[in-house]
């Protein structure tokens, strides 16, 4: 029955096995044949049956039961690859990215997404429940505490970490940002117009933020000997004449605008605003707002292709700054 080809054998039996569920010799919720039976039938070791049958729960067509064995889940036997996505939250730059995620992985890959919303508890969870059930594992880590060991339960060569990463993570293959590294750059280029104004004031709430975020905005105001604030949250008492506020959130960009309308004061005369992440509405508030962002589309493409090639690399996503009316 195998065919000394080179292929392993295993990989021959998870072909005997597609072949019967795509026929629908066995139906969806069957049980397959146990390993001993399997063994017996194909002549082949335990090992061999437990890795085909591994392999195909890891691309969703069957599913494990403690204790029970092995069952029949899809008949979408064309699928070869189940991708677990664990997102921090839903918002357009992650549903962009999502989509480009999805898109190069092809058809025949499944991708499941879910979100921890900068929760240890619910991401540990979702790990752990995710543990042997998907062939690659895309994980968005953000800054969460105490999350090391639920990582590490997942075999290495599958885990993919998205948009974050820690230096003593460098094992890992990543698709990243380096904060650090990209506010310097960014506020490099603006930094004739920066000197233009009389200080720099940067809302950064450390529960969601990347932390490398204010390292790099420190350095940059500290080389230029720009006066500078970090604070976690806006108040109206803060908008003062003459500062330039970067806005890692949305909301905050919403707060500083209406706040300013009600002083009358005017954007890019009376104070600057750098905002985070593109959207097209930002093209035309306040007739352009600044923005440092980082290309989703590519982070999502360039996730994809190391997942189909099996790359086990570290990527830099690349970052800009969009300079627009709003400094």
């Amino acid at each position: 029955m195998f065919v000394d080809n080179g292929v392993p054998k295993y990989v021959q039996l998870v072909g005997f096995i597609e072949q019967a569920i795509a026929s629908k010799d066995w139906k969806l919720g069957e049980k397959l044949p146990s390993v001993a039976k399997c063994c017996m039938h194909y002549r082949v070791s335990r090992d061999t049956v437990l890795l085909a049958y591994e392999t195909l729960k890891k691309r969703g067509i069957v599913q494990s039961v403690v204790g029970k064995g092995y069952f029949v889940k899809s008949y979408q036997v064309e699928t070869q690859r189940k991708v677990f996505v664990l997102f921090d939250e839903l918002n357009a730059f992650k549903e962009e990215l999502y989509w480009s995620l999805q898109q190069h992985l092809g058809e025949n890959v499944v991708v499941d997404v879910f979100f921890h919303h900068f929760n240890p508890k619910v991401f540990r969870a979702l790990i752990e429940e995710a543990n042997g059930n998907y062939s690659d594992y895309v994980i968005m880590p953000s800054n969460l505490i105490g999350i090391e060991t639920s990582i590490q339960k997942l075999p290495k060569e599958e885990v993919y970490l998205l948009d974050q990463t820690r230096p003593e993570w460098q094992d890992y293959a990543s698709v990243h940002q380096d904060f650090a590294v990209d506010i310097y750059a960014a506020l490099t280029k603006v930094q004739v117009k920066l000197k233009k104004y009389e200080q720099l004031v940067l809302i950064f709430p450390e529960e969601k933020e990347p932390l490398g975020m204010v390292e790099g905005f420190v350095k940059f105001a500290e080389t230029t000997k720009i006066p500078y604030q970090v604070i976690p949250n806006f108040s109206e008492d803060l908008l003062q004449v003459h500062s330039v506020f970067i806005v890692p959130r949305d909301r905050d960009l919403v707060q500083i605008v209406e706040t300013s309308h009600a002083n009358h004061l005017v954007l890019s005369k009376d104070y600057g605003i750098i905002s985070y992440n593109d959207t097209p509405l930002k093209k035309i508030v306040e007739k352009g707002i600044t923005t440092i962002t980082t290309d989703f589309q590519l982070m999502g493409k360039t996730m994809a292709q190391m997942i189909l090639n099996k790359k086990r690399v570290q990527v830099h996503n690349p970052s800009k700054i969009i300079l627009r009316n709003s400094l």
